[in-house]
Formats: structure tokens, C-alpha cells, sequence
């Protein structure tokens, strides 16, 4: 079982990168300071998607500092302060679902949203699309399971039952779900 504590303690000693609204780097912060004070940060979200164009969620462990128990895409995460943010996917892809993959940006996404806990997401987001590549094998601290769902019954859910998705999940798919299908049909021609 995962120790809150601990998981806590990792948040706050890891390190996020600020920018401004071009995404140039202007420091950086605890990552736990930079949602306590909404401070607007790099950050990435990868979307993986089987041989059908099916996208792999994640249901988010409830011991997560922030939307534990929440349905949200493949993997999200920030790049460490020197780490390049495509690495920084792989590296997150690979703790959290035990799985490597080959991944591409295709666009960047910003927004802000308040959490469940007083935190606020403010960032700017690297958005990564690839294929799964093998089976996954999430960590159970990070992920208390998957499932797999089209782009159009993910629509549908979030319209439905919104409360049961991650915040920027939502987002995502109420104002940039074109964005998310163009960057399918590109993946499909690589």
C-alpha cells in the first residue's frame, strides 16, 4: 500500500519548470508550491491509443496529492528543470504504465483550472500522442486501473458524467476534441 506521507513528500521535493505564455523557462519551483500558488508551468500530457484509435485512460490511485480516483488520459506529468520535455513523457509513460513509447508533440494546450483540494493546475501543456507499445503494467501507486475508449465515447462520458474525469481531461475534450482527433489522423500516417 502506498504511503501518503511519502508520496507527499516526494511531491513537494520534486521541481517544476515556470515559464511565461511563449513557454520560455523563467525558473522553476516545488511542484507542490506551484499548484498551491497556481504559478504557470511546462508540464506534458501523453495520449496513447491501441491499433483500433482507441485511447488508453488511466484511473488515477486516490492516494495522488491531487484527483485521486479520477479517469484521465494515458499519462500526465512535468519535466524536471534540464530535462527535455519528450524525455520527460517517455520517463513518465514508462513509471506509470510499465510500458515504452514512441511518442510525438503535436500541439500545446494551456489552461487553468482549480482542483479538488485548493490546488490550481495553471500550465502549459506539451500534448504527446504514440502507440502502445506492449502490454501495460501500472505502478498502483500512480494507477488503480485502465480501460480503453474511442475519442467520440470519451465525448460522450465527459458530457454525461463529468465528475468522474481529471479536470484538464474535461478541457481537452470540451474545447480542443478536434485537436485531439487531427493529432489521431496525423499519428495514423506516421
Amino acid at each position: 500500500m502506498t504511503d501518503p506521507g511519502r508520496d507527499a513528500q516526494n511531491d513537494a521535493a520534486e521541481r517544476v519548470i515556470c515559464v511565461d505564455e511563449a513557454d520560455n523557462p523563467i525558473g522553476e519551483a516545488g511542484k507542490l508550491d506551484a499548484h498551491e500558488r497556481g504559478l504557470l508551468h511546462r508540464a506534458f500530457s501523453v495520449f496513447l491509443f491501441d491499433d483500433q484509435n482507441r485511447l488508453l485512460l488511466q484511473r488515477r490511485a486516490p492516494t495522488k496529492y491531487h484527483s485521486g480516483g479520477l479517469w484521465a488520459n494515458s499519462c500526465c506529468g512535468h519535466p524536471r528543470p534540464e530535462e527535455p520535455t519528450l524525455e520527460a513523457a517517455v520517463r513518465r509513460t514508462r513509471e506509470e504504465l510499465g510500458v515504452a513509447a514512441e511518442l510525438h508533440e503535436s500541439y500545446r494546450f494551456r489552461y487553468r483550472a482549480d482542483l479538488d483540494n485548493g490546488l490550481i493546475e495553471n500550465e502549459l501543456v506539451h500534448m504527446m500522442f504514440g502507440r502502445l507499445a506492449g502490454a501495460p503494467a501500472p505502478d498502483p501507486a500512480e494507477v488503480t486501473s485502465l480501460r480503453w475508449m474511442s475519442l467520440s465515447s470519451l465525448a460522450n462520458g465527459v458530457a454525461r458524467t463529468p465528475l468522474v474525469y481529471s479536470p484538464w481531461l474535461r478541457l481537452y475534450v470540451e474545447s480542443g476534441l478536434s485537436d485531439l482527433s487531427y493529432a489521431l489522423a496525423d499519428l495514423e500516417t506516421r
